[in-house]
C-alpha cells in the first residue's frame, strides 16, 4: 500500500476549514488529526488551502480541442489543462450532432476511459440535445434537433456502457416528457434548457424528474410576471441551477439574485467551455459551427450568438467572490458537493472526507492553484 501526506495546511471539511493532516492511500482519502505522526512523502501545505478538487459537468473543450471531434488523445489534452486549474473531474459535452458522430464520440469517451489519462478524471458524457426547441437552438444545428426518441437515448446508453451520465432536454419538444422517466430508468440525470416551455410544462418536466436547468438564464425564455415560463419554474422548484459565472452570460446581479433564490446548495457553478479556452482570440468551432472569439468571448460567425465561453472554473470561484463577497466556504459547494451530488457521484467525489477518492486542489493565499493531486497522485504540468 502506497502512503504520501499532506500536512500543515487548511483543510475544507464539513463547510469549513480546520487543520487537518490528510493521509493518502491508493487514491483514496484518510483524516487525520493535525499532530499525527506521518512518515514518507509529504506535502507540506502550511500557509494554504485544501479543498475538493472541482468537478465541470458542462463544457465542450478546451486547447483547441473540441469534444464533438476529439479523439482519446485529445480529450487527454482537456483533461490535462482542466487538471492545471484546479479541476478534478468532468464529463464531456457533446453538442447536438448527427447520429453517426454522437457515436463516435460516445466510443471515443469509452475508450479514454479505459486507459489511465494524465488530467482530470473522465466521469462521462453529457449530451447537449438532440431533443431541443428549435427557438432556443444557440449553437445548435437546427437540422439535427429531434423530437424525444426513448431508443435513440436507449442505444447511446448501450453503447457507452452506461457512461452517458446527464442529458440537456427541451420539455415541450414533442415526446420529450416521456423521455425524461425514461431516462432516469436508464441512469441518465435530466437538464431542461433551450427551452421556451411554459411554466405548466416546465414544471411537469421537473415532476416528471428533470432534476436540473442548463445554464440557467441562457437559451431559456425569460421571466414574466404573467407568464413565468421555464425560468419561473427552475427558479420556484428545487431543480438545480447551472450558471457560467464569466461576466458575459450573467450579470453579476443576476448570479447574486440566483444564490439568494435557490440557495447555496441548488446553484452548480460550470464554464460550458469550448476549445478556445487556454487559447488567445480568433477563429474557432464548436461542433459544426464556426465561432469567433474576441476579447475572450466566444460567438457564432453567422449571426453572433454567444456560443460557449472561455471560462475556468477557477477564474469562475474567483469572479463569484469579487461579485457576491461571501465567503469562500460558501460558494465551494457550487464547483464541487452540488455537481457531484447531481450526477450521482457524491459518493466519491465533491468532499474531502474518509474513504473517497483523493481529488484535492491546493490554494495559494491569492487563491491560485498552487498543487492539484488526482486520485492521490499529484498532477504535473508538461
Amino acid at each position: 500500500m502506497s502512503t504520501s501526506y499532506l500536512v500543515n495546511g487548511q483543510v475544507y471539511l464539513d463547510h469549513r476549514f480546520q487543520k487537518a493532516a490528510i493521509a493518502i492511500e491508493d487514491g483514496k482519502l484518510r483524516l487525520l488529526p493535525p499532530d499525527a505522526p506521518v512518515s514518507g512523502e509529504v506535502y507540506d501545505a502550511e500557509g494554504k488551502l485544501v479543498v475538493p478538487g472541482f468537478l465541470d459537468i458542462h463544457t465542450h473543450g478546451a486547447v483547441g480541442v473540441d469534444v464533438n471531434g476529439a479523439a482519446p488523445e485529445d480529450l487527454d489534452k482537456i483533461a490535462r489543462f482542466f487538471a492545471g486549474n484546479g479541476t478534478t473531474s468532468w464529463l464531456s459535452s457533446v453538442l447536438t450532432d448527427t447520429e453517426e458522430q454522437t457515436r463516435w464520440c460516445v466510443d471515443q469517451c469509452k475508450a479514454y476511459r479505459s486507459r489511465e489519462g494524465g488530467g482530470a478524471e473522465l466521469l462521462g458524457i453529457h449530451l447537449e440535445g438532440p431533443f431541443l426547441a428549435s427557438a432556443y437552438k444557440g449553437a445548435m444545428p437546427e437540422h439535427l434537433l429531434r423530437k424525444g426518441n426513448p431508443s435513440l437515448l436507449r442505444s447511446y446508453q448501450e453503447q457507452a456502457e452506461g457512461c452517458v451520465r446527464y442529458l440537456t432536454v427541451s420539455p415541450e419538444v414533442e415526446g420529450v416528457l416521456d423521455l425524461i422517466p425514461a431516462a432516469r430508468e436508464l441512469g441518465i440525470v435530466t437538464a431542461i434548457g433551450h427551452s421556451g416551455a411554459d411554466y405548466e410544462t416546465a414544471m411537469a418536466a421537473i415532476a416528471a424528474g428533470a432534476a436540473a436547468a442548463t445554464h440557467t438564464f441562457n437559451a431559456m425564455q425569460l421571466l414574466h410576471q404573467h407568464r413565468p415560463a421555464i425560468l419561473g419554474a427552475v427558479l420556484e422548484s428545487d431543480a438545480y441551477c447551472e450558471a457560467i459565472c464569466d461576466g458575459r452570460h450573467l450579470h453579476p446581479g443576476i448570479v447574486r439574485l440566483l444564490l439568494k433564490t435557490k440557495g447555496l446548495n441548488r446553484v452548480v457553478a460550470i464554464t460550458d467551455s469550448i476549445m478556445a479556452a487556454g487559447l488567445p482570440d480568433g477563429k474557432y468551432h464548436l461542433g459544426v459551427n464556426e465561432v469567433v472569439v474576441e476579447e475572450g468571448d466566444a460567438k457564432l460567425a453567422s449571426d453572433g450568438t454567444r456560443a460557449g465561453s472561455t471560462l475556468t472554473q477557477n477564474t469562475a470561484l474567483k469572479n463569484l467572490l469579487a461579485w457576491t463577497e461571501r465567503p469562500l466556504e460558501d460558494l465551494l459547494p457550487l464547483l464541487t458537493e452540488n455537481p457531484a451530488r447531481l450526477i450521482g457521484v457524491f459518493d466519491r467525489k465533491g468532499s474531502i472526507a474518509e474513504g473517497k477518492d483523493a481529488d484535492l486542489t491546493v490554494l495559494d493565499s491569492h487563491l491560485n492553484v498552487e498543487a492539484v493531486f488526482l486520485r492521490g497522485r499529484r498532477f504535473q504540468q508538461t
